[in-house]
């Protein structure tokens, strides 16, 4: 997070220079990470979601409701959630050529709780498929869909342009741990109650069954290595603790996470997880019996 942390104008408690002045040999290896997941993420972002809105929606409303009816909201949520870390690899571009604003912070900000909120948004979709899958069926529209969208991206902004400017950094350090530590037991609930739900449900296939538990701890790992790290700094900071190698560590695993994200979608993919699924089985197998012939998954 940077806005929030950054902003010597308004809020003064707290001032971190590094965001503004990458000189440090620190700040060298914090750009070179982002230039290297720019590189990477932007372009594999961008193929991406033109496959997914190509492919799945052809870029029609009609195909996004029979997605929906067909039990695919998944992509709907991707698709944002990849459209968010484009933003974040945007600001990322201005960070490495030194044209940072306090702007720029903020909508770096608000494209980083935007893809929480949708990495929330799969996991609960994942979730309602195991443990209650006739509401989900019955109950999910697109207009459900489009509106959890509409309200995951409507939040940040809303924060940062009525809330931030009137309250200090240690108000905003708070905030931001209280905000972030919130979907971390949302994701350990998910996977707890899917894995507990997953003997009695008899609606969703074996495969299918094991790619959405796969879903869920990819989302799970993704925030214990990435966010967890940040989480902690803002509790500490709040309490007054100083320590710049653990101001700076936070921060490059924050920006890992667009590439995070490009490994979630691999999991979603139905054809990807189940061969994955499938070679996991397999040596298991073999190890246990030589003669075992190999294990096959049917794409979804």
């Amino acid at each position: 997070m940077e806005a929030g942390f950054n902003n010597t104008t308004s809020h003064t408690d707290y001032d971190y220079p590094d965001s503004y002045d990458n000189t440090g040999p620190r700040d060298d290896i914090q750009n070179v990470v982002m230039c290297i997941v720019i590189s990477i993420g932007l372009p594999l972002m961008l193929v991406t979601i033109f496959a997914l809105l190509s492919l799945r929606v052809m870029f029609t409303s009609t195909s996004i409701l029979l997605q929906v009816r067909q039990g695919q909201v998944a992509p709907i949520y991707v698709i944002n959630l990849l459209i968010s870390d484009i933003i974040q690899l945007c600001c990322m571009i201005a960070f490495v050529s030194k044209d940072e604003t306090l702007m720029t912070d903020i909508v770096y900000d608000c494209g980083l709780l935007s893809s929480v909120g949708f990495m929330v948004c799969i996991s609960l979709e994942r979730y309602l498929v195991i443990v209650h899958p006739l509401w989900y069926r019955f109950k999910r529209t697109i207009k459900i869909s489009v509106a959890v969208c509409a309200v995951v991206w409507a939040l940040p902004p809303v924060y940062f342009l009525i809330v931030f400017p009137l309250v200090t950094d240690k108000v905003t350090l708070i905030v931001f741990s209280i905000i972030l530590i919130i979907p971390f037991p949302l994701f350990i609930f998910f996977l707890v109650r899917t894995l507990r739900a997953l003997s009695s449900s008899v609606s969703v296939r074996s495969d299918e069954k094991r790619r959405i538990v796969g879903t869920l701890v990819v989302v799970l790992l993704i925030y214990t290595l990435l966010f967890l790290p940040i989480i902690i700094r803002f509790l500490l900071e709040a309490t007054g603790f100083d320590s710049s190698m653990f101001h700076y560590t936070p921060k490059i695993f924050v920006r890992l996470s667009p590439l995070a994200d490009l490994l979630l979608y691999i999991f979603i993919r139905k054809q990807t997880m189940s061969n994955c699924l499938a070679s996991v089985c397999c040596c298991i197998k073999e190890s246990n019996d030589p003669t075992t012939s190999a294990v096959t998954v049917d794409d979804i």
